[in-house]
């Protein structure tokens, strides 16, 4: 279709348009032309910009002009004609819109794409419906809804295991928390976090006068002892010659027990904190009580401390100075639901896993299970015993603990071929080309993408386990026969 205008030099030129319908679409394009071409047209308020690449098809769109109010009575649009990537350089020629030259030729062009150009497509041939024939769904070997599905072999019998929640702690039979037993100020700090300690090593040295009043207890109760021994040497010594009356005697002896007695007590009770009662220098040296590492310190240097800080209600405050453990040693502690209550005793083997530490495992044991059920979580805690040898766990962990089921060996699926349809699981077999039923099991625990089959399934039977509910949706929608 041609129609002419004028350029910008005042000369007459055409303009050539074509238009080809591919099926479906109505699609309107130019047929080869020069490299570019390119041509505006003007109205007051109204422009036309057409550009053509040769490669690429182009297609009209009325759109109301940028900044300007809606227009209805008129009729003014903008008309373009859309490409993408115009080469530069495209040359721009003028067109006169009220030119019917140009308006007529558009106008038929126009109904001539509605008329001729938008055919609807051949619809294509319907696929194969699926049958349901019961609890199976048959489709044609050549649906394409087969391209939804995978089909995997059962494989052989793995061990069984069912899943616990755990979480770590130290060990409390090698882990002490130090406080101070002596109000003071902390000088001086002997140790760092992750260090070993022995045992009765300083961890800290505090400035205590009430440790000074200890010393000179101690100190107080040697010289009292030393009094009363002299006082009884002398007394004993008076009576044997007729010099001092029994009575005498006897309170110089009471005296000297008393004495003894006081010595004891003061020295046992420096000896508790490895202490003796040799100065008064108020010094005392904070000792760690046993041997191991120190995993935590909540202490600075000049800070005031006292012994009844454990029992404040504050968290800063009831947490301990020091905390030496064996970091080798652990303890985790289960919650175990009243279903898996059979599966746990004493002795129960437990095999530990941890995200932190994918593919690895560690090996533990089951040391006590409690006997009263937690009346919110509806849950028995046990505590089981972890060997940590490679110190990797670390306390306050949470792990998932695994403990073995009652069918020590089960068939494993992934977890994506089995649904919960009316409180009963499912999935679905492979019985022939294009042919799968659904069929009924049970199943036990889940871990790493694999739920165990405990009864319905065979090693060797082919297992949907990619569009299971696919076929599902089939079943209830499609006519069964």
């Amino acid at each position: 279709m041609s129609f002419p205008f004028q350029s910008r030099s005042g000369a007459s030129k055409s303009l050539i348009l074509g238009a080809c319908f591919p099926s479906p679409g109505c699609m309107l394009a130019l047929p080869p032309r020069p490299r570019s071409a390119a041509f505006r047209l003007q109205k007051p308020g109204i422009t036309l910009r057409c550009r053509q690449i040769p490669t690429l098809a182009s297609y009209f769109t009325f759109l109301q002009p940028k900044g300007r109010a809606p227009i209805r009575s008129s009729g003014a649009r903008v008309l373009r004609w859309k490409y993408q990537d115009a080469p530069d350089g495209a040359q721009t020629l003028a067109v006169s819109w009220l030119s019917s030259s140009f308006r007529v030729p558009i106008t038929f062009f126009a109904l001539l794409v509605l008329l001729t150009g938008c055919n609807p497509a051949k619809e294509a041939a319907d696929a194969p419906e699926a049958k349901v024939n019961g609890d199976a769904v048959i489709m044609a070997t050549n649906s394409p809804q087969l391209a939804a599905l995978t089909v995997e072999p059962v494989g052989a019998e793995q061990p069984a295991f069912v899943p616990l929640t755990g979480r770590l702690v130290w060990d409390e039979d090698a882990t002490v928390r130090v406080f101070t037993p002596f109000a003071g100020i902390v000088r001086k700090l002997f140790v760092e976090v992750s260090q070993p300690v022995t045992k009765g090593m300083p961890l800290a040295e505090v400035q205590s006068p009430d440790f000074g009043q200890a010393q000179s207890d101690a100190r107080k109760a040697a010289s009292d002892l030393r009094r009363a021994d002299q006082n009884l040497t002398r007394l004993r010594d008076l009576f044997e010659h007729g010099a001092a009356p029994r009575k005498d005697l006897e309170s110089a002896e009471a005296d000297y027990a008393s004495a003894q007695a006081e010595k004891d007590r003061a020295e046992a009770r420096l000896a508790i904190y490895g202490m003796t009662a040799t100065s008064t220098n108020q010094d005392f040296l904070l000792p760690s009580p046993l041997a191991g590492v120190l995993v935590e310190r909540n202490v600075t240097p000049g800070q005031e401390i006292r012994p009844d800080q454990m029992l404040a209600n504050m968290p800063q405050f009831t947490a301990p100075l020091f905390v030496v453990t064996e970091p080798t040693k652990l303890w985790v502690w289960l919650d175990v639901t009243e279903m898996h209550l059979p599966l746990v005793h004493k002795g129960t083997e437990l095999t530990i896993r941890s995200k932190a530490f994918p593919g690895q495992t560690f090996r533990g044991r089951l040391d006590l299970i409690g006997d009263s059920l937690d009346a919110t979580t509806r849950t028995v805690r046990a505590r089981g015993s972890v060997e940590n040898a490679s110190k990797l766990l670390k306390s306050e962990l949470y792990v998932t603990v695994e403990v073995p089921d009652a069918v020590p060996m089960s068939l494993q699926v992934p977890s994506k071929a089995v649904f919960l349809r009316e409180n009963q699981y499912y999935l679905f077999l492979e019985i022939g080309p294009g042919q799968f039923q659904r069929h009924a099991v049970k199943v036990g625990s889940e871990r790493d993408g694999k739920v165990a089959i405990l009864e319905g399934l065979n090693t060797g039977q082919r297992v949907v386990t990619e569009g299971c509910l696919l076929l599902q949706s089939l079943m209830d929608n499609a006519p069964k026969t």
